[in-house]
């Protein structure tokens, strides 16, 4: 006597695993893009602090340290 065993009725998938990512999978990424989007351009209004007087205070520094 034969065993039964039962057939498939649907094909395997042929495609990848089906993956569902959470929501906030894709929209921390997108608000990190736009925030450093947001500071690179806003860094056009920023000013810059005198350099030479910074540059002269650090070699005076060093001059008095080693003199």
């Amino acid at each position: 006597m034969p065993a039964l065993s039962r057939t498939r009725t649907h094909a395997p998938a042929v495609g990848g695993p089906d993956v569902r990512l959470p929501w906030w999978a894709l929209v921390l990424p997108v608000i990190a893009f736009a925030v450093l989007l947001v500071l690179m351009t806003a860094s056009g209004e920023a000013h810059a602090a005198g350099g030479e007087q910074s540059v002269g205070f650090l070699l005076d520094r060093i001059r008095s340290l080693t003199g």
